[in-house]
């Protein structure tokens, strides 16, 4: 009888050792898809916060002070361009990176980087020089994107010219 009683106490705990494994093998493999599920949200959301800072400036009408501020924003940043299209200036000047752009303004734009600006921020704000850039005056902006939809670059074209 002993000998019973011990091979079922034996067989008692080996089941409920597999049945501890077992729980914890399902709840390892439901944590890493709740992982990998929870990573990938949080790309998305970077993504999303990344592009965020460029939404102000998609197909909308900005004064020329915020035209410099985003000069000032974004002059550091690298593969990054921007373009200034004043009453003085209706080629522009590219600022940063400049960029090469296929497509037309009005539909979709392509850019990629072609060379690197020596513009000198500091003539946006000289009022002798084309460059000049009225803070009280109306600017289009436009989001230069690349074929992998990343924000390469932004133009601005003045639509009014205040005296």
């Amino acid at each position: 009888m002993n000998n019973a009683s011990s091979a079922l106490k034996v067989a008692a705990g080996i089941f409920l050792t597999i049945a501890l494994i077992t729980i914890v093998v399902i709840l390892f493999v439901s944590a890493q898809e709740a992982t990998k599920t929870a990573q990938n949200n949080f790309s998305d959301i970077q993504t999303e916060l990344s592009q965020a800072s460029f939404t102000v400036y998609d197909d909308t009408t900005v004064s020329g002070s915020q035209v410099t501020n985003a000069l000032r924003k974004f002059k550091d940043r690298s593969e990054f361009g921007i373009q200034i299209k004043t009453g003085k200036n209706s080629t522009g000047q590219w600022y940063g990176d400049i960029l090469r752009i296929s497509g037309t303004l009005t539909n979709e734009e392509y850019g990629s980087v072609s060379g690197s600006s020596l513009a000198n921020i500091a003539n946006t704000w000289n009022e002798k020089l084309n460059e000049y850039v009225n803070p009280s005056g109306k600017f289009k902006a436009a989001v230069i994107k690349d074929n992998s939809n990343v924000v390469r670059g932004l133009i601005f074209t003045q639509t009014t010219v205040t005296p």
